[in-house]
């Protein structure tokens, strides 16, 4: 955790290189566009050939709605099928209206494959793409896809392919979601959500290493915070203001409808001297692949003086950067603004997988979602990570899902903190304090759990009385 001056990937090329992500996700439902909330999708290939090296599905996507829509929450997927189990698939944006640094490009691999589907590229934008007035559409989306060994393509069992679609037309193949909505096209037989599974989750194995702790402790000083394995921060350093303290003291607990809450306090009087920041994280870098999940209050408003301190709340892994760009640095964070900073005017919450970065200059290699609302209040955040994506879910839904480029090479720690970006948000001289609340953390190694499976582990725990329990063998 580290501050950031942008959340966005930063790329050496306009066509970026996306790796892909074979994660098996809920495609869309078969639906027709809606009429209210809606949009259409438009599309025309100009590689028909047999044979050819990539697939170019260029896009238009169009708002038939009566609102602005924020393209950001769009998200477009081409159904295709992969040419080898082994293939591994590039996206590029060759040309956009919007910008290609504003498209991004994603794979996945779908839950209930077809004779002509089990795989697609999702299509999606960043803030910076603007927005749609209703009846406007995005312009040309050139897009392409290739494998990494640019080997041919056997497009004639693509899904989403149309050979004879040489100019710009509706095209039903081509799914759209809004908001995580479906609102245009219909997906491949047997993947949308309605669809029933064909393969139920099943209770996972109860006996897989396991960290959990429900920070039942007493205050920062109890001994078996230690000897449970975690790190109350008192040394100086990032991220946040400059000159400010990481005080332990400012983390304690308390008996919140009968289970113990660890609260994590910031504080300033609009002075470096004057600001506290709170962390806590595990000694050990021991957790990789499986299941995180903590239940993490975030606040809007400050418990007592003037508002508006550029302030992040968090729960997240991470390893060190061993140099400047370090290929096996890791880092998966929830980090939640309640009144904005990077460039952001109000609250906002960002799930960012890391490949690496670089401080000076600024270089960071990420992939991140935003949800720009309040999330003040108490929040379930389940982080899973595979051998093949990284999925954010918030609240039993998900969130985020984040391609294999960003897989971890590494062991990580796990850690909670809160701290402000800078003093500019609010600069009165007026003594005002912070307050994020965890319940519990909870991580199962090398397995992946559903939200509801979280929810189960975590109530036999309860009901055993059990507060703390660490199986993870060191890393």
């Amino acid at each position: 955790m580290r501050f950031a001056k942008n959340r966005l990937r930063a790329t050496a090329h306009t066509a970026a290189a996306v790796a892909l992500g074979a994660a098996a996700l809920t495609a869309l439902p078969a639906t027709a566009s809606a009429a209210a909330d809606g949009l259409s999708v438009q599309y025309r290939t100009s590689a028909t050939g047999a044979g050819a090296d990539q697939s170019e599905p260029w896009l238009k996507v169009k708002n038939t709605g009566t609102a602005t829509v924020q393209l950001s929450s769009v998200k477009v997927r081409y159904y295709f099928k992969a040419d080898s189990a082994s293939a591994n698939y590039r996206f590029a944006c060759s040309w956009a209206v919007k910008g290609c640094a504003n498209v991004t490009g994603t794979f996945g691999t779908l839950a209930n494959p077809t004779a002509t589907a089990d795989r697609y590229l999702e299509i999606g934008f960043t803030p910076g793409a603007g927005s749609l007035a209703p009846g406007a559409d995005t312009g040309d989306l050139q897009l392409r896809f290739h494998q990494s060994s640019w080997a041919s393509l056997n497009q004639s069992d693509d899904y989403s392919f149309g050979a004879s679609q040489t100019s710009y037309g509706d095209w039903s193949k081509v799914t759209a979601q809004l908001g995580g909505t479906a609102v245009w096209g219909q997906a491949p037989a047997g993947n949308g959500p309605t669809d029933p599974p064909t393969d139920p989750p099943t209770d996972p194995p109860a006996d897989a290493a396991t960290l959990f702790d429900d920070f039942n402790y007493s205050g920062y000083s109890d001994p078996r915070i230690s000897a449970n394995g975690w790190n109350v921060r008192s040394n100086s350093g990032g991220p946040g203001v400059p000159g400010a303290t990481w005080a332990p003291d400012k983390v304690t607990f308390a008996t919140t409808g009968g289970n113990s809450v660890m609260n994590l306090e910031t504080s300033t009087a609009g002075t470096a001297a004057s600001t506290k920041q709170t962390e806590i994280l595990t000694k050990a870098t021991k957790f990789k692949n499986g299941t995180y999940a903590a239940r993490v209050r975030f606040n809007d408003a400050p418990k007592y003086g003037p508002d508006g301190d550029r302030l992040v709340q968090t729960f997240f892994t991470i390893n060190d950067l061993k140099a400047p760009l370090a290929d096996d640095y890791s880092e998966y964070d929830f980090e939640y603004l309640p009144n904005g900073g990077w460039g952001e005017p109000s609250n906002i919450l960002y799930t960012t997988s890391w490949e690496t970065y670089q401080a000076e200059p600024w270089v960071a290699v990420n992939e991140h979602t935003e949800a720009r609302r309040s999330f003040s209040g108490w929040h379930d955040l389940v982080l899973t990570i595979d051998n093949n994506s990284i999925k954010y879910y918030i609240d039993g839904q998900l969130f985020g899902t984040h391609g294999s480029a960003y897989l971890p090479e590494r062991p990580m720690s796990i850690n909670f903190n809160q701290w402000l970006i800078d003093l500019a948000g609010q600069t009165s001289t007026t003594a005002r304090a912070y307050d994020q609340q965890v319940d519990y953390v909870l991580h199962v190694k090398d397995q992946v759990l559903t939200p509801a499976q979280v929810t189960t582990r975590l109530n036999a725990y309860r009901s055993a009385g059990t507060t703390f329990q660490d199986t993870v063998p060191g890393s």
